[in-house]
């Protein structure tokens, strides 16, 4: 076999790559069409249920307000929204009313994540109204603020 000299062997390269940037002599045939489709899924069926809380300092007093933060945990593999806050008072001794006490519930559309803890999503004021009645029922009392989502 003899030996290629370099001459040849640039020669024999360029010839390859000539051919194969032409396609190799190799015809290509296609045919066009056209088509439609559709493709369809189900949406989540929603976020579920969140569990909402509120939390407050303790020792209120009349004429006196706390600051309240409204929490949600979300114990679904989805994530959801939770819109406006609703929120009311009740206490534990029943002379102590809560008409005498207002509180807020300050929110937006807050996202929950899917399997989540302790999400803030709102908060508002506790207020202990000076009324002029007698409020010593209320001493020791145990308020309960009770959050809801519309």
């Amino acid at each position: 076999m003899r030996k290629l000299t370099k001459k040849s062997k640039v020669i024999a390269v360029a010839a390859s790559v000539a051919l194969v940037a032409v396609g190799g002599g190799t015809a290509y045939a296609y045919w066009t069409t056209t088509g439609s489709g559709t493709g369809t899924a189900a949406n989540s069926a929603g976020g579920g249920t969140v569990t909402l809380h509120a939390s407050f300092d303790a020792g209120l007093a009349p004429g006196n307000s706390v600051p309240v933060v409204y929490t949600a945990d979300n114990s679904t593999n989805t994530g959801t929204v939770v819109g406006a806050l609703t929120a009311s008072v009740t206490t534990s001794v029943a002379e102590c009313l809560p008409a005498w006490f207002t509180v807020s519930a300050n929110t937006s559309n807050s996202p929950v994540a899917a399997n989540s803890t302790g999400t803030q999503v709102g908060s508002g004021t506790l207020a202990f109204l000076n009324d002029a009645a007698n409020q010593d029922a209320c001493k020791s009392a145990i308020v309960t603020v009770t959050v809801g989502s519309l």
